[in-house]
């Protein structure tokens, strides 16, 4: 993933670990192990309301950093597979294929061959890998001024309100302090408490819930994106769908737009206290034309319900070919949404780290064509 700054993920679920590769840090970027697994422990299981398996989730740095600094040199860290119970697994997924999860996709594309256990690399598993990554990207993009938000919005039928504001550092991390003390990741305590009663309600009769995860993006420069083929928002859109249990994604309105005039959902332009143009109050999201805006960029990112749970759900039996019926067991979590919310920030932090290193270069060497008299303003 990513044309300058270069992600890849490998691994899987009860395998000896997972762990990425990032090409295209820039050098000098003050990292430690530490500051990971802080990041890593919002998405560690083990929580309440989470699944039960219990993996400490520390990082090891195997290239790119040196002395505490990042060298330019591929980033290369794994994180250790320690607590690991594949009977189920061996016993049942083996010849049971588990409706909801890509037992049964997996075994066609790869004719039998793929690692079923944990669901392998199909995994959410590997999105701790995903956030070990994601924290040098918000490093990147915090250089520049950017910075990320994301919450639990809904959790079944419970929904936590919008933060009041984010703009002030102080505003967003008062947010954060106090999404981070909810079991939920939602900064509303009366929402939370209703969405952790729904959980609760569901897991008691076996089942699971769905949820919406919203992500503000704030302080991204206007001009990010590569438009026709790459413009930011697809770009975004792509790389949430590569996180497990992904149904959804939305940008600004969203699909409320379908339902609208267009007095109702485009956005005016008018000149904000600080001199720059911006197109309010936001329907747009932030991104118009594949391109940062300057306004923060609002997106709501959908997860399905756990397949995995204990009531009895229809499949077939590889061996015969005849139907068969199959319960949950294993340790999943009955909301696969409450542990995402780390994920979607690492996710978007490694989009908008690639744009940003684009948008640099192309600025770069667009003021250097200015400076030689190569190019002019389409205005004069």
């Amino acid at each position: 993933m990513g044309r300058l700054l270069r992600f890849t993920l490998f691994g899987e679920s009860h395998g000896c670990c997972v762990g990425f590769v990032l090409e295209g840090v820039p050098p000098g970027i003050p990292l430690d192990a530490d500051e990971i697994n802080r990041e890593l422990a919002l998405r560690r299981p083990g929580r309440l309301l989470t699944s039960p398996r219990r993996e400490p989730d520390t990082v090891e740095i195997l290239s790119g950093v040196y002395m505490g600094y990042t060298t330019g040199a591929p980033l290369a860290a794994i994180i250790r597979n320690r607590d690991i119970d594949s009977s189920f697994y061996e016993k049942t997924v083996r010849y049971r294929p588990r409706p909801g999860h890509s037992d049964l996709t997996a075994r066609l594309r790869y004719m039998g061959f793929n690692d079923y256990r944990g669901g392998g690399m199909f995994s959410g598993r590997l999105t701790a890998a995903i956030v070990a990554a994601g924290t040098i990207a918000k490093k990147i993009i915090g250089r520049h001024g950017v910075a990320l938000y994301a919450y639990l919005r809904r959790l079944g039928p419970a929904e936590c309100p919008e933060p009041e504001s984010l703009e002030k550092p102080d505003e967003l991390e008062k947010a954060r302090n106090a999404r981070n003390q909810s079991p939920v990741f939602c900064h509303d305590t009366q929402a939370s408490e209703e969405m952790a009663a729904a959980l609760r309600d569901a897991m008691r009769s076996g089942d699971s819930l769905g949820g919406l995860v919203e992500l503000w993006i704030l302080g991204a420069p206007p001009g990010l994106g590569d438009p026709p083929l790459e413009p930011l928002d697809a770009e975004l859109a792509k790389a949430f769908f590569s996180i497990p249990g992904v149904r959804g994604v939305e940008l600004g309105v969203g699909m409320k737009a379908a339902e609208l005039r267009g007095s109702e959902a485009t956005d005016n332009i008018v000149i904000t206290e600080d001199g720059t143009p911006r197109p309010v109050p936001g329907h747009s999201g932030g991104v118009l034309g594949g391109l940062s805006t300057g306004a923060p960029i609002v997106m709501r990112i959908a997860f399905k319900p756990t397949s995995t749970i204990r009531k009895p759900l229809q499949t077939i039996d590889w061996r015969s070919y005849e139907p068969a019926e199959i319960t949950g067991r294993g340790r999943h979590d009955p909301a696969i949404a409450i542990r995402a919310i780390p994920v979607v920030e690492a996710v978007a932090a490694l989009v908008l780290g690639d744009h940003l290193l684009r948008w640099l270069s192309y600025r770069l060497e667009h003021y250097h064509w200015l400076e030689e008299g190569i190019g002019s303003s389409w205005e004069e």
